[in-house]
């Protein structure tokens, strides 16, 4: 998909480590069949899904999903392929497995384990050189202005594209750090009005690789219809943690 053909809209979660192995299994037991069935066949057509689960369910969740439309993601992966990082995860086993996504720099990965744009970009590029999507979190700490925020999350997303190829496909998820968690989420002309400033960065108008930008952040039922005009998508967060609700938001980005 080239930059200048219609973004697809795009959808999905991270469980981080809220969910067991057996909790995860329950879910997709619970949401597959919402994906698969022949009445939802056109709604789901419209989009892209996706499930990102702890590490240690990978597996269980590609094999669950590989004949459904939700694609398995990973939470994270290291920069390089292989090589002596013990503990770290290899994008290209990732890919191996049949893992199409992965999760970089979350702002709970940048404050508790101090990541940077640098390492984040390297990781970004890894997974890109692996046939992986890199999905990578941006957002800025503190409340301000559109134009603030933007100045913040364009230093974020100008290193990702610096190490990126330019064919490859970036999602990135603007998640203001100050609305992770928060009661409600940004005010739609405030992650509108983000979204547009990233869209016209040189580095990404530029690109001959599809963009999207979701929003992640409080995201739940209701969220899209007030972005749809400025964003591809959302990045699901507890609200997804429930099948039904988890259903329910695919029917309404598809829709809106």
């Amino acid at each position: 998909m080239t930059s200048n053909q219609p973004r697809r809209r795009i959808l999905g979660f991270s469980t981080k480590m809220y969910f067991s192995h057996a909790r995860t299994k329950s879910y997709l037991s619970s949401i597959l069949p919402h994906l698969t069935a022949q009445a939802n066949a056109e709604t789901v057509s419209s989009l892209d899904l996706f499930i990102i689960p702890d590490f240690l369910s990978l597996p269980h969740t590609v094999s669950q999903t590989r004949d459904s439309p939700l694609l398995a993601g990973a939470q994270d992966c290291h920069w390089e392929d292989a090589g002596a990082f013990t503990g770290e995860v290899s994008p290209a086993v990732l890919a191996e497995m049949g893992v199409r996504i992965v999760e970089l720099g979350h702002a709970e990965r940048r404050r508790l384990f101090g990541e940077t744009d640098e390492s984040t970009a390297r990781k970004a590029a890894a997974a890109a050189r692996n046939g992986l999507i890199p999905l990578v979190c941006v957002g800025e700490v503190s409340r301000g202005s559109v134009d603030e925020a933007a100045r913040d999350v364009a230093v974020q997303v100008e290193a990702v594209m610096g190490a990126v190829p330019p064919d490859a496909e970036v999602v990135l998820a603007y998640e203001p750090v100050w609305a992770i968690g928060a009661a409600e989420p940004a005010a739609a002309e405030h992650v509108v009005g983000v979204a547009a400033r990233l869209r016209e960065l040189d580095c990404v108008k530029g690109r001959r690789g599809t963009v999207r930008i979701v929003y992640g952040g409080s995201a739940g039922p209701g969220t899209f219809d007030r972005l749809k005009d400025g964003l591809d998508g959302l990045f699901l967060g507890r609200f997804a943690h429930d099948p039904e609700q988890f259903w329910k938001t695919i029917q309404e980005v598809a829709t809106a």
